[in-house]
């Protein structure tokens, strides 16, 4: 009968720790990649952010700018309507006819700025309205980006003590941390201590 070597338990189990190990390191690169998606979308909505907070403010700052411009023109139209009722019938002709001029010209431009108003307004709204969207996001990307940091050092962890155990929390961390970043970007659900 042939002899049949069985194999050193301690070389099976140093093959086991490789293959583990391996595992590891691969899920480990995994989250890394992740990692680095969560902080790009963290990035991008932070400047969103801070961008539409500029656009808006300087959109109000224009609208002030007309609202200004079209009190000023509602004042001078109503002086010169005051003028025209006070003088109107001791006015020459001509000037009377040059305060009637001046006086719709001025009522046009009031009308006018107050159009120009409404635009803006809503332009304002509408990057108030992008800039509250990515603040919104903005929590969750920091989220994620702890559970990921928190996977990863876990996963090493998990390598040098061979743990089981561990490395299923890291795979834990690492889910719930891609869940937040998935909710990053795309705001499936808010979580009311976020807001």
């Amino acid at each position: 009968m042939p002899e049949v070597e069985l194999p050193n338990p301690e070389e099976l189990e140093e093959v086991r720790s490789k293959t583990f190990t391996r595992r590891v390191a691969l899920t480990t690169a995994i989250f890394a990649v992740l990692l680095a998606i969560t902080s790009l979308g963290g990035n991008n909505a932070m400047k969103e952010m801070l961008l539409s907070q500029q656009q808006a403010s300087d959109q109000w700052a224009f609208y002030q700018s007309k609202a200004m411009r079209e009190h000023l023109y509602k004042t001078n139209s109503q002086r010169l309507e005051a003028d025209l009722l006070d003088r109107g019938p001791s006015m020459r002709q001509v000037a009377k006819k040059k305060f009637e001029d001046m006086l719709r010209d001025m009522k046009a431009e009031e009308v006018r700025y107050n159009e120009e108003k409404k635009k803006i307004e809503e332009a304002a709204r509408h990057l108030e309205a992008e800039r509250d969207k990515n603040q919104s996001k903005d929590p969750y990307f920091d989220y994620a980006e702890v559970l990921l940091q928190i996977s990863i050092v876990l996963a090493s962890i998990s390598i040098l003590a061979v743990s089981a155990p561990v490395y299923y929390i890291a795979i834990s961390a690492a889910s719930l941390g891609t869940l937040m970043m998935l909710n990053g970007y795309l705001l499936l659900f808010r979580l009311p201590f976020l807001h």
